[in-house]
């Protein structure tokens, strides 16, 4: 193996492309999975459904729109439409196929926003930046629409609603009124994880190195060697994907049902602000971001009951906006990077404490 050395640091091409190259990441993120494993048997029913299942989801979700923002450099306004993809593919998947794995369908409802996502991209192959946005945000009026106006999409004897059918999996049910929020969450975690280490595989390698150089300078690139058509509606169909799975998680493992307005464009908005709060090109940032967002209204609402302080719920939804939108104030002038960046600047500070310098 080639390496260099600069006193007492190696470096080599295996190192560059590990997903956790020191040890303390390494012991910390075991740290981190070991109390997502044990947070049910700490926390009440309310908190694991309400708080943990969601910041989830939406975690996921936001890696999605971060591989494609983030890594690739291309922005989306889509993000709900193709979260509402998965979620109405999983749903007609289950009139279709009735006695099929539930997780499996709602794979394979990512496979379906990511095909859906390649034709929406399309677009990228010749514009970029705000006309991409504008784009995409047209694909999100569209596909907003067809959930409304296409009735095969939805319940027919409830109009543009989906109704989540009780599925089981090995014995345990998963989705409908009698799945206990602690298998939910399980199967949530589980499935978050694993596209999580997937992505992360994925951004520390070939592709990512080519997202990446597509997001610095398309042009430099292309003259490298690096197809921008095929990298491109890649990124599409991987952040899609993602998306999608995401849809499908958040109405057949969180809410039980939905209708078209729960993919609005509202949420689209919601999703990129977990991004650039978290940190644009980076996937614990997708954490931070929908743990700190999903979370803000808790806290809100919690503080002054505890202080014996009455709100009306109508001033915590307006503290919650000007809250979020100073924060996007805040890091897009002090720190673009997002929380990620302070994430990090702290483990390096820890890392040679007691000697800074």
């Amino acid at each position: 193996m080639l390496y260099r050395e600069a006193g007492q640091f190696k470096s080599s091409y295996v190192a560059d492309m590990a997903i956790f190259p020191l040890r303390q990441d390494r012991i910390g993120i075991a740290v981190i999975l070991a109390l997502a494993v044990l947070a049910p048997q700490v926390l009440s029913s309310f908190a694991v459904s309400s708080l943990m299942i969601p910041v989830l989801i939406f975690a996921l979700a936001a890696i999605g729109l971060n591989i494609l923002t983030g890594y690739t450099g291309l922005v989306s306004l889509g993000t709900g439409a193709f979260m509402g993809i998965g979620a109405f593919t999983t749903y007609k998947l289950t009139t279709f196929f009735p006695a099929a794995n539930i997780v499996a369908l709602m794979l394979v409802s990512g496979l379906v926003a990511a095909a859906v996502g390649v034709v929406f991209g399309l677009p990228s192959l010749r514009i970029k930046g705000f006309y991409l946005a504008v784009a995409t945000l047209a694909a999100q009026f569209f596909l907003s629409w067809c959930f409304i106006r296409v009735p095969w999409l939805y319940n027919y004897n409830v109009s543009a609603a989906i109704e989540v059918p009780t599925r089981a999996v090995l014995s345990f049910p998963i989705t409908g009124p009698n799945a206990s929020p602690t298998v939910r969450y399980y199967v949530v975690l589980g499935i978050v994880v694993a596209l999580t280490w997937l992505a992360s595989n994925l951004v520390h390698g070939r592709i990512g190195r080519m997202w990446m150089a597509v997001r610095d300078m398309d042009i430099a690139a292309e003259l490298i060697g690096i197809r921008l058509y095929r990298t491109k509606l890649l990124a599409f169909a991987v952040s899609s994907f993602y998306c999608g799975v995401a849809g499908a998680l958040m109405v057949f493992l969180w809410l039980g049902n939905a209708e078209s307005e729960s993919f609005s464009i509202n949420q689209s908005f919601l999703v990129l602000f977990m991004v650039i709060i978290g940190g644009l090109g980076s996937l614990i940032g997708s954490f931070f971001g929908a743990a700190l967002i999903w979370g803000l209204p808790i806290v809100l609402r919690a503080t002054p009951e505890a202080l014996g302080l009455p709100i009306h719920s109508a001033t915590v939804e307006h503290l919650q906006f000007m809250i979020l939108g100073a924060l996007i104030i805040f890091f897009l002038i002090v720190e673009p990077n997002g929380l990620a960046r302070l994430w990090q600047v702290g483990k390096q500070k820890l890392r040679v404490w007691p000697y800074p310098y």
